[in-house]
């Protein structure tokens, strides 16, 4: 293994294992207030680019990084959908200024 190699299981390590936490507290509280539906949408589509593309330059460290990165974002993003559209019946954030009535959560 060469010392490039070593700095790309790195960074793939590190930047996967950056949403172990979030995806944790997500599951554990289902609280999901700050996630923007949006951006977790894009990036998961985005890392889901990104795997094709390692899968097709057989790029390991992109491979693994991208594999565990889809899994937990894909989670996040799932859990976040579900609770926003159990609490809301919709997917659409809250305008900013709307008060919540009593039995919204302000988490969602």
């Amino acid at each position: 293994m060469t010392p490039i190699d070593l700095i790309g299981y790195a960074a793939a390590f590190l930047t996967s294992a950056s949403f172990v936490p979030q995806a944790v507290l997500v599951i554990r509280t289902r609280r999901t207030g700050g996630i923007s539906l949006l951006m977790y949408s894009m990036f998961v589509t985005g890392v889901a680019l990104w795997l094709v593309y390692g899968i097709k330059q057989g790029a390991l460290p992109l491979i693994a990084a991208n594999s565990v990165t889809l899994a937990l974002a894909t989670t996040i993003l799932f859990i976040a959908a579900q609770e926003r559209w159990k609490r809301r019946g919709t997917l659409k954030a809250r305008a900013p200024g709307v008060a919540l009535t009593k039995d919204q959560n302000p988490d969602l």
